[in-house]
């Protein structure tokens, strides 16, 4: 049934939350991206047949609504599942969100017990269902475990317990498709304080005093942004959520789509109706399907409800979402760009001013936060501005969520709060680096951001010290190297990244980048000079100061951090022609270790240019002037005799 009014609400989270408290156990199969990629959609089927075959335990699985062919939500069960959820008292089996223990998925975890089962596969849910479902005891071996000790629950485990999840807090928790979940946790009890017991001008003022920074890239205060849009002349506003994502390695705004989509939708309509506009956009790239079917199941649910549409709730105030799939192009993150994509253009910056909360998307004024932004409104309405400021550190307050990957023990998804050190990320919630390795540096902020290396373990991670050390927190991505990683290449690899990726709008960023990528592929395959390490900092420089957008200005970051950090390296390559990390093929030189070699012929015969002699029986030799560094022969050994020095 449809929410006319504020009690109409009130009643529905009662009985949502009634509903969720009496539910004897619940399974929680983890439903994100990478869980399902690793089989956890077998492993919620077998579950659900188990459950529901046994007459003992009678359940109406995924109390969401039924799913047409393409992914639509039929209205009369969304309607209906409002405040008439079916679920039986005994549980149910559902599919939540990312829980972000992303290397040790798939994830299951049964509550009441909170027992969080690691590397679940589709043979240990009878073994599950049998132990854990009918009789409560924990399945053992599935338990994850660290130094010898085995962890029950999910919150002692080391990488949840030294978190601190707010915006990530549903996710994992509840099931991600279904509205009652997200009422039964104090879903939009924030949009009913906006709409009922603030004007909109006190909304707009608890935001900016929160200091609430965006958390999609350089940290502008949100509140001030909303301030702008709200006191324009022209009264057709637009809210717009940028939730494109373009960062390699990124994926802190998918998992808020896939697993929570209502508490950014939340904290749209809030936004929308603290400034006076009647429309939202939600810009998603084409290659997160699963989070825009999640999200046009949460409108249309919320729009059944009366959450969304036409007078929300009896309030008078109107608000409408729209989804809008980007194409993949990584400078549709920057606004103008965006906006420019929205309306059916080529993605590509302009100039400004004007800017976006001037004259944004379709000329109007528009206020543009990332997913993460909003869905921190929310609890900032209901707890207020000093509650979140007690967050984090005095100029960067509240949490920030971010991807962590790379050589780390414990990939995954994390929130911390601001201010938090590299070394705790990295050696209390990480685990460490992967085989015992020492650290090297990390990439923070993707291609827009720079490199922080050992000396920086300590440093807190907020916007203002991020930015003293020429790097910044970005959209929120931890590329975690370690001893074995080529700085040179790393400052390549992701000039390769922006160069292709630029729009090509502006010379600066059109040609420096290109002219950078050369000099870089000139010293990783070792026909660097000295000057041109000179003409790489200048460029970098140049393109900093010049380019169009953000995206440009921050393009050279990466080689230039590496280039204050790792210079060493660089001139390792230029004045050696030599790669000490071997990762620089051009660079490599191999030899067989004659203690190690068995005299097997195996290289030698597998060499394409005959750059390996010797007899059987006895060690063979590497000719370095015909060898091709091909790297056939050191993966065809079966003794390891070759090595690259």
């Amino acid at each position: 049934m449809r929410l006319n009014n504020r009690e109409d609400l009130i009643r529905a989270r009662k009985e949502a939350k009634a509903a969720m408290e009496q539910e004897k156990f619940r399974i929680l199969i983890c439903a994100g991206t990478g869980c399902l990629a690793g089989g956890s959609a077998k492993i919620y089927e077998k579950l659900k047949a188990l459950v529901d075959g046994n007459p003992n335990v009678e359940v109406e699985f995924g109390a969401g609504v039924a799913h047409g062919p393409n992914g639509e939500c039929p209205s009369a069960q969304i309607a209906a599942s409002v405040t008439e959820d079916k679920t039986s008292a005994a549980g149910g089996v559902k599919k939540s969100g990312c829980h972000g223990f992303c290397e040790m998925g798939p994830l299951v975890r049964i509550e009441p017990y909170n027992f969080l089962y690691t590397k679940v596969k589709e043979e240990d849910c009878e073994e599950i269902y049998e132990k854990t479902i009918l009789n409560g005891e924990p399945v053992e071996r599935l338990l994850y475990e660290m130094d010898g000790v085995k962890y029950k629950t999910q919150e002692e485990i080391p990488f949840y317990a030294k978190q601190t999840r707010l915006v990530l807090k549903n996710c994992g928790h509840i099931d991600a498709e279904h509205i009652n979940e997200y009422l039964a946790v104090g879903g939009y009890e924030a949009l009913e304080k906006a709409l009922f017991d603030m004007t909109q001008d006190e909304i707009i003022n608890e935001i900016y005093d929160s200091e609430l920074r965006g958390r999609g890239g350089g940290g502008f205060q949100t509140g001030y942004k909303w301030k702008q849009v709200a006191r324009q002349a022209e009264k057709i506003r637009y809210v717009v959520c940028n939730g494109d994502e373009g960062d390699p390695g990124a994926f802190m705004d998918r998992s808020v789509m896939e697993g929570d989509p209502h508490k950014m939708i939340e904290g749209m309509i809030i936004a929308g109706y603290a400034v006076g506009a009647q429309e939202g956009y939600i810009y998603v790239r084409a290659e997160y399907p699963l989070a825009i079917s999640r999200l046009k199941i949460a409108i249309a649910q919320a729009e059944e409800a009366g959450l969304l549409g036409d007078n929300i709730l009896g309030s008078g105030y109107s608000f409408k979402l729209h989804i809008n799939r980007g194409a993949g192009a990584f400078v549709c993150g920057e606004g103008s760009a965006l906006t420019a994509s929205i309306e059916g253009e080529r993605g590509m910056p302009r100039t400004k001013p004007p800017r976006t909360v001037e004259q944004g998307l379709f000329g109007k004024p528009t206020v543009l936060n990332n997913v993460e932004t909003y869905a921190n409104v929310p609890m900032i309405i209901e707890n207020g501005a000093q509650w979140y400021k007690g967050i984090g550190t005095e100029k960067s307050p509240g949490t920030k969520a971010f991807a962590v990957t790379g050589s780390i023990n414990n990939t995954g998804l994390i929130e911390v709060p601001m201010g938090t050190t590299l070394r705790e990320i990295v050696y209390e919630i990480g685990g460490g680096i992967k085989n015992g390795k020492e650290f090297k540096a990390v990439q923070i902020g993707g291609p827009s951001g720079g490199c922080l290396i050992g000396t920086d373990l300590d440093l807190p991670l907020d916007f203002d010290s991020l930015k003293k050390r020429g790097a910044m927190i970005g959209s929120g991505g931890l590329v975690i190297m370690d001893e074995d990683t080529c700085m040179v290449e790393v400052a390549r690899f992701f000039m390769n990244f922006t160069q292709n990726e630029s729009c090509g709008k502006c010379i600066p960023c059109r040609e420096g980048t290109k002219r950078m990528l050369e000099i870089l592929e000139d010293i990783v395959a070792g026909r660097g000079t000295m000057e041109q390490l000179d003409m790489l900092e200048e460029l970098g420089i140049a393109i900093t100061d010049t380019a169009l957008c953000g995206l440009g200005k921050s393009a050279a970051l990466p080689v230039l951090s590496t280039l204050r950090t790792f210079r060493d390296e660089y001139e390792e390559h230029v004045l050696e022609k030599k790669c000490r990390t071997g990762n620089c093929q051009a660079l490599r030189t191999y030899k067989i270790d004659h203690d190690k070699c068995k005299g097997c012929s195996k290289c030698a015969r597998n060499c394409p240019v005959g750059a390996i002699t010797g007899q059987i029986k006895s060690p063979y030799t590497i000719d370095p002037s015909k060898c091709i560094k091909c790297g056939a022969c050191e993966s065809d050994c079966p003794f390891g005799a070759i090595e690259i020095v």
